[in-house]
């Protein structure tokens, strides 16, 4: 039943799914099942395998849950053939507690009270009706001892059990739930008094939308003004009371006229009003927040995917610089492997303005440790020192490095982190960031695994977000990033391999030791050797462990040690060498994969071995580029509306996408704005990391932000507000065109949204 309801939602099929719990439960990792196991689950991906595991892991807390909520109504001997057939059908955890209400112990209740005074069989003549007025029928149920010592006591107590009994019907709340979510609209408006102290949220201040129709972005945005007491956020519901109040009644099925009748419906009416759509509205702006949050989510982790598996500009030495102007600019240089080989403070900028001295000793560093790189951070005084490596350039022309800006989002955070303080015990904090920015340069991967996820910088709204959720789908995004680029073995760092599928951070931490003791590893066997990592981490690890020039040529691909002897066998029944075999593309892509398929390696097993042979230890990750910002244009009031610049994608939300100009300021190109055509989802167009053209459209220095298009411009105008395109799925976006855009702010992007807003309206 849980294999097929999941192989139904990802369209797979039953036995797939089956085969992939049982090497889930088994201990196996997604990417080993993933790259090795593609004939058990009928070459299920890394993708569908997250989803597969995450639906798993609900679906089990759901019986679970289930099975708590079958034993407590058992106990108290209410639980008969069709409750628990409800209970058991019921396929969602909001379905269940539906069902449990009425059995849930509770606390002592108006409701609870009416009925041990014996007013129920009081409400049951109400709704049948009778000739009598409701006040003449409740004289027979006085008791003053009780608490009921008049009439209007009592038909209270009679009304308090009604509207007990009405929320506690699964169908009827579950009904007027969906029916709420199809017809509200979220209603915001101001708090008295807050709008100068919450004006980052004025775009809000009477704002009103479909509640199922709010956009991720919008719903976080409105919920942290709702957090910061500046907004109120309620359903608006008038136009549909009439319908609820018959849904109300048709599930009652009163029989009551007149009197009787009347009371009967006013204390429906009342109860729908006073206790079910405030509990329903509460439950359904919840469902908005998690669906946003599931979004928000979403995005970040692809973002974080496309970011780590950037392209790195290779093992070369680099001199990392991290920009500071009263604090100076810190310097370290770091040789081919990583390794920090000279590191210092240089003051070119105000107040000391030592600019001569600070070329001549970037160009000693660069001379004496034959630098090929050189990583600027883009924080404060990033184009300034950017400048600086020009005029270094211009007096030292035989210094042919390359300089790039790197993007140092959580460089700091790790500088403070314990992982640092470890690897750098007598380096200062911020000599550890210039490392951390020069190696990101080398190898993007390596470097930002040493950084919790959520700090890199590339999400919306992080700190709003469920954490366990967030951290729970950053740390599987990073762990199939690692493994789909694999580590070398004899150089990865403890945090580094701690991704590695199979490893945790004590057997990361035995692989250094060992490596540090013994020296490289000269092949994967001797990873058995490492302390405390058994047969079942090596065949997890094995095949995404590295070693290059090793004694085993296979050990330098991703072929696992268990399909060695494959290799082997489809050398000597040609004729080869192992050495000669790899990387003979012609003659592999001549084999008859089918040729080689047995009882243990599958045709999906032996094509992919196949491929990894011709191009052993190939990295998925693309061509280094850089992009080239224009001489001049170091801040923002250096743009000017119509100038066409490059730039680096940095981060991509539902609305747009954030590019670094060069301008210690991110430009945003609203969704409007990414192409001629109409743009669902701009990750479609761009993704960070992306060199893209863009041009000026306007510039708000007040405001801080910088609006730009991708679009091509209109024959013979320069305007800096054209009208946008079709009217996009998030109109008006709450960001800011910084560095910090998608975690902290909110708000429309000047009169170009404005427009796209009044567009859709």
């Amino acid at each position: 039943m849980l294999h097929q309801r999941i192989a139904s939602e990802l369209q797979v099929k039953p036995s797939q799914v089956e085969a992939a719990v049982k090497l889930l439960d088994e201990g196996a990792t997604v990417p080993f099942i993933a790259r090795y196991r593609k004939e058990v689950t009928g070459a299920l991906d890394d993708s569908q395998l997250r989803q597969l595991q995450e639906r798993l892991s609900y679906l089990r807390e759901l019986d679970d849950r289930r099975e708590v909520i079958l034993r407590s109504i058992d106990e108290q001997g209410l639980l008969n053939g069709a409750l628990r057939a409800q209970l058991m059908d019921a396929d969602s955890k909001v379905r269940l507690e539906d069902l449990y209400l009425p059995y849930r112990p509770k606390r002592r209740t108006k409701a609870q009270m009416a009925r041990e005074a014996g007013i129920d069989p009081l409400l049951d003549q109400l709704l049948k009706g009778d000739s009598q007025t409701p006040e003449q029928q409740a004289q027979g149920y006085l008791n003053a001892e009780a608490g009921y010592a008049d009439t209007e006591a009592v038909l209270a107590g009679a009304a308090a059990i009604l509207v007990e009994r009405i929320s506690e019907q699964a169908d009827l709340v579950s009904r007027l739930r969906d029916q709420i979510w199809r017809d509200a609209a979220l209603q915001v408006t101001v708090i008295k008094k807050k709008a100068e102290e919450g004006a980052k949220f004025r775009d809000y201040f009477d704002h009103r939308e479909p509640l199922k129709r709010v956009p991720s972005h919008r719903a976080l945005a409105i919920l942290r003004g709702v957090q910061e007491k500046v907004l109120t956020a309620k359903l608006d519901l008038e136009e549909q009371l009439g319908h609820y109040d018959s849904l109300v009644s048709q599930q009652v099925r009163f029989a009551a006229r007149g009197r009787c009748g009347d009371w009967v419906r006013q204390t429906l009416a009342k109860g729908l009003r006073s206790k079910l759509i405030p509990q329903l509205e509460k439950e359904l702006i919840g469902r908005m927040r998690e669906a946003a949050e599931e979004e928000a989510i979403r995005v970040f982790s692809r973002n974080l995917k496309q970011l780590l598996l950037s392209a790195p500009a290779g093992r070369r030495p680099t001199l990392g610089l991290d920009p500071g102007l009263r604090t100076g600019v810190k310097v370290a240089v770091v040789d081919s492997t990583g390794k920090l080989v000279a590191h210092s403070t240089i003051y070119p900028h105000v107040p000391r303005n030592d600019w001569d001295r600070s070329i001549e000793s970037l160009a000693k560093l660069c001379e004496q440790h034959r630098v090929e790189l050189i990583s600027i951070g883009n924080g404060t005084g990033s184009r300034e020192t950017d400048t600086l490596v020009s005029d270094l350039f211009k007096r030292y022309p035989e210094i042919k490095a390359q300089k790039v800006m790197v993007n140092e989002a959580g460089a700091s955070v790790y500088s403070a982190s314990e992982l640092a303080a470890n690897e750098f015990p007598d380096l200062d904090v911020t000599i550890r960031g210039a490392v951390s920015i020069a190696r990101r340069l080398q190898d993007p991967l390596a470097e930002l695994v040493k950084i919790e996820p959520k700090a890199i910088g590339v999400g919306q709204y992080q700190h709003d977000l469920n954490q366990t959720r967030l951290a729970h789908s950053l740390d599987g995004v990073v762990e199939d990033c690692v493994n789909q680029v694999g580590v070398d073995l004899n150089t990865a760092s403890e945090a580094l391999l701690a991704r590695i599928s199979g490893l945790s951070t004590t057997l990361a931490r035995n692989i250094v030791a060992y490596r540090d003791e013994n020296g490289a590893f000269a092949n994967r066997t001797a990873l058995k050797k490492v302390a405390r990592l058994g047969p079942k981490a090596f065949e997890q690890a094995a095949g995404f462990l590295r070693i290059q020039d090793g004694k085993q040529p296979l050990d330098g691909s991703s072929v696992h040690p268990e399909a060695y002897d494959l290799v082997k066998k489809i050398a000597a029944e040609n004729n080869r060498t192992l050495p000669s075999l790899i990387g003979d593309a012609a003659f592999l892509r001549n084999l008859n994969p089918q040729r080689y398929v047995d009882d243990r390696f599958g045709d999906f097993t032996v094509r992919d071995i196949l491929k990894e042979l011709e191009k052993p230890g190939r990295d998925p990750r693309p061509e280094f580029k850089t992009a080239r910002f224009q001489d001049g244009v170091e801040k923002p009031s250096d743009l000017k509306p119509g100038m066409r610049l490059e730039g680096t994608v940095t981060n991509v939300a539902n609305f747009g996408a954030f590019v670094d100009i060069g301008v210690h300021q991110d430009g945003l190109v609203h969704i409007s704005q990414l192409a001629d055509r109409f743009v669902k989802d701009p990750q479609d167009i761009v993704k960070p990391g992306d060199i893209v053209q863009v041009r000026v459209l306007e510039v708000d220095l007040k405001r801080q932000r910088i609006s730009l298009s991708m679009k091509r411009e209109e024959s013979g105008t320069h305007q800096s507000k054209p009208k946008p395109n079709r009217p996009q799925t998030a109109p008006k976006p709450s960001a800011r065109a910084s560095k910090q855009a998608a975690t902290s702010s909110v708000g429309t992007f000047g009169q170009l949204l404005q427009q796209a807003q009044k567009k859709k309206r």
